[in-house]
């Protein structure tokens, strides 16, 4: 190491460290010479004065000699230090100074401590009158200015840092060469522990490494270029699916931008299509295995503007690597185009006449060839597609789900043991979502031959029909059951009105008779929803605008969901009119809610929104919809969601997922039938956990702007209180019970009422009759003629009598059979005393039709 000295005339001087640790201090000679003087004299004098002082004093001036003495023997021993350097000593210095990097140590404050001879002949050659550090000796030079900055701060904080800097040839930077360019690397290190106060920084020459590396990159480029203009398409696939080399001939010839293909942002689908993709990442890996694979592809060909232009035939060599941990190393591949593949007339034959290579790429069907152990050895993209456990070298067995795989096995052995016999087999396949596919196997050789057929959306198909049947064949049950009931709920319900009309309240039987009554009632809110479900309630629907309709169920649906529920009611702008029974509506919003409240004991939050979509919306929804403008309600609770299983069968009739006693199962069901009675559309979206979304579409009205006429208000009159009458009216009902009610009703009001129990008998007493019927009074359903035959029957005999139907079916279940549907008035079966005399009493007072 070096430092500089006064003596040295402004040049800095080598010398040792350890050689200027070792030589005795001025401080030393100072001392050394007080002690001699002192020690001397005080001998002296006790040599003579010895009698006059007495032996303490004495002892004490003997001490002062002998420190003296010991100040002496320590000057010699520093002395006898100080003259040569131990062989430790030399050898170090030996060793820093060989070294040809200039090294010089900093103390904290970056102030030049020591350096070696190296950065002494540097400073010296740079004019340098003082050993200055490595900071200052660069600190002129623009190109150094931020790299010993950062070395700087790198000091400052105890940590090591590097900076490699290239001097042009001729420079007067230090260390620059005249006959060439050089790189030197900067680089400071701290020195010392725990806490470094001092940092070494170094200067070396790395010309040569760099010149190295340059040859090496160069060599490495040549290689390239020679790679990018070979006969022969190249590309290299990272494990994460994305292209991190192409060649310049297959971005030829796919027209691609060759810059896009280098960034290791290009997805593998992109260069070679969707298809080939599959086929090349469906490799089944190992191990320390390696995998190589021959496919006959179509690449997708693009033109100048990226967009596609036809396809290239390719033969693709396919290899894959992994890792001792059976991890995927990069892969690599080289495409030959077919059309410039050099091969021998014989080997193309071959070729041409390969099975797979003829019917693998184009069949429609999945096809793959494997061995006799069912390893997958070839399969074109349709069988690939079917399993994400497909995998090429891979055993087709791992993707067939448990419950098929021994059936599996047992045909790959039939098929094995007899060959040219196909064997049919139907397997579910592991997937996100199962797929059931029909397998047919048959050995040719030492291969067996795999055909696959998705099967998936067929057996959903199958499923929904079969569904469907079974929900027509119950909906048909439904209706007749509910036309039956209806049939006998009606007399219940009429003669407890006519026996209430005859008590007082305060009579012992008239609470009897109430309980009667209101257990009719209920029955006939179940024959309701039997007939929601069959699509064959009565409705009457008007056009709304459910923003209106709605602003007042908000606070039912509050005392419905309870106070442990909140609700979000919100409403689009400009929202479209619908054309609803709206009573009818509000029954299936109700029935959803308390679904919903069932669905988050715990509490939860219940949304009901509305909004508009257009027809181009209505193709973009998951849902399939007709195309047209719909009004789209929606209600999502945050419960604990339909489970899969159980989401297939919710609209079906009386099933129920509560306890016994609790729940009909007709809930869903009369929503179902409502909504598609409407005309709209309802979809359920659920997953465990997470809550579920009823979606209903309306289909959106245009109502013409004008005011009701004054003959159509009329027909709404208000009710009346006296329901008494005059004049003549025809019952035709089969049910005795029901036209007994009726009769007996009719009667104790003032009318006179004749009767008849077939459409044919009342025939007969219209034609008997001579003083005519003001209104007739008739079932729909009665056997031999119907009330809709017979309507017409009248008609062309010229009887214009008012016509009244009376039934458990829906209005517009019949209507459509008749010529004139304003022709009647109608009445849902089971009706009250009330609902009938009142509708009797409001057709008599209207117009003629």
């Amino acid at each position: 190491m070096t430092e500089q000295h006064p003596e040295a005339g402004g040049e800095a001087k080598s010398r040792s460290l350890f050689t200027a640790l070792a030589r005795p201090s001025l401080f030393d000679v100072a001392a050394f010479g007080l002690v001699l003087v002192v020690s001397l004299v005080s001998f002296q004098f006790a040599k003579g004065a010895a009698t006059l002082v007495g032996p303490v004093p004495q002892a004490l001036l003997a001490g002062l000699a002998c420190l003296g003495i010991l100040s002496i023997l320590r000057i010699v021993i520093n002395t006898r230090r100080a003259g040569g350097p131990s062989q430790a000593q030399a050898l170090g210095e030996v060793l820093v100074n060989a070294t040809r990097d200039a090294l010089v140590i900093a103390d904290g404050n970056g102030r030049a401590i020591e350096a070696n001879d190296a950065y002494a002949d540097l400073a010296t050659k740079t004019g340098q009158a003082r050993l200055i550090g490595m900071d200052a000796l660069y600190a002129g030079y623009p190109d150094f200015a931020e790299p010993v900055y950062q070395l700087a701060q790198a000091a400052r904080a105890g940590e090591s840092l590097a900076r490699d800097i290239r001097v042009p040839a001729k420079s007067s930077v230090p260390g620059a060469a005249v006959d060439g360019p050089r790189w030197l690397r900067l680089s400071v290190n701290p020195v010392g522990r725990p806490a470094p106060q001092r940092t070494l920084w170094r200067l070396a020459d790395i010309t040569a490494d760099r010149q190295l590396q340059e040859n090496a990159f160069a060599r490495l480029q040549y290689i390239i270029t020679y790679l990018d203009h070979a006969p022969a398409g190249f590309f290299s696939t990272l494990p994460n699916g994305r292209v991190d080399y192409v060649n310049a001939t297959l971005a030829e010839w796919l027209g691609l931008d060759l810059a896009e293909a280098q960034n290791e942002k290009m997805p593998l689908a992109r260069l070679v299509g969707e298809e080939v993709a599959l086929q090349l990442t469906a490799i089944e890996g190992g191990a320390s295995a390696s995998r190589v694979n021959r496919f006959s592809v179509k690449l997708p060909l693009r033109n100048t503007t990226g967009a596609a232009s036809g396809l290239l035939a390719a033969d693709i060599i396919h290899r894959c690597d992994y890792d001792g941990e059976g991890h995927a190393l990069p892969a690599r591949s080289m495409v030959l185009r077919r059309d410039q593949e050099a091969v021998a007339p014989a080997r193309a034959s071959a070729h041409a006449a390969g099975w797979f290579d003829a019917l693998g790429p184009s069949a429609p069907i999945g096809l793959a060839g494997a061995t006799i152990g069912g390893v997958l050895k070839r399969a074109n993209v349709q069988f690939l597609s079917l399993s994400a456990q497909l995998k090429l070298q891979g055993e087709i067995a791992r993707a067939i789900k448990e419950p098929d795989l021994a059936e599996f096995k047992a045909a790959l052995a039939e098929a094995v043991a007899a060959p040219e016999k196909p064997v049919v087999l139907e397997v579910m396949l592991e997937d996100d979502a199962p797929r059931a596919v029909q397998l047919t196997l048959c050995r040719t050789g030492d291969e067996v031959v795999v055909f696959a057929v998705d099967r998936t959306q067929n057996k959903a198909l199958e499923v929904q029909l079969a569904q469907s049947q079974k929900m027509q064949a119950v909906g048909q049950l439904a209706s007749g059951i509910a036309h039956d009931f209806n049939n006998v709920l009606t007399p219940i319900i009429g003669f407890a009105d006519l026996l209430l009309a005859k008590m007082r309240p305060t009579d012992a039987a008239f609470a009897d008779i109430m309980n009667i009554k209101q257990n009719a009632n209920r029955a006939a809110n179940l024959v309701r929803q039997l007939l929601a479900f069959s699509r064959k309630q009565t409705m009457q629907p008007r056009m709304n605008l459910l923003s209106e309709s709605m602003s007042d169920l908000g606070n039912l649906l509050g005392r419905v969901l309870g106070e442990k529920i909140g609700l979000e009611i919100s409403h689009a702008r400009d929202l479209g009119h619908v054309l609803v029974d709206f009573n009818q509506f509000e029954q299936v919003i109700i029935n959803l809610a308390v679904n919903a409240r069932d669905a988050m004991p715990e509490g939860g939050t219940l949304s009901v929104k509305t909004y508009n979509i257009s027809r181009e919306q209505s193709q973009e929804r998951d849902h399939k919809l007709p195309e047209g403008e719909y009004v789209v309600c929606e209600v999502a609770d945050t419960g604990s969601g339909i489970p899969k299983p159980i989401l297939d069968k919710i609209w079906e009739p009386f099933f129920s997922t509560k306890d016994v006693g609790k729940g009909t199962g007709l809930g869903l069901s009369m929503v179902y039938g409502i909504v598609k009675q409407t005309g709209g559309f309802i979809y359920c979206d659920s997953m465990e956990g997470k809550g579920t979304v009823f979606t209903i579409y309306l289909p959106r009205q245009y109502p013409a702007p004008v005011q009701e006429s004054a003959t159509t208000a009329d027909k709404v009159e208000t009710q009346r209180a006296d329901f008494t009458g005059r004049g003549r009216i025809l019952v035709v009902e089969d049910e005795d019970s029901v036209r007994a009610f009726a009769v007996r009703a009719l009667g104790s009001r003032g009318y006179t009422v004749i009767e008849a129990d077939s459409g044919e008998r009342a025939l007969e007493v219209i034609e008997e009759d001579k003083d005519g019927f003001e209104i007739i009074l008739s079932d729909v359903v009665m056997p031999e003629m119907d009330g809709p035959t017979m309507l017409a029957e009248m008609r062309k005999r010229g009887v214009d009598t008012k016509f009244i139907f009376m039934s458990g079916y829906a209005q517009d279940a019949f209507e459509r059979n008749l010529e004139n549907p304003d022709d009647f008035a109608f009445i849902q079966k089971p009706f009250s005393l009330k609902e009938l005399l009142e509708k009797v009493k409001n057709v008599m007072g209207s117009p003629q039709k």
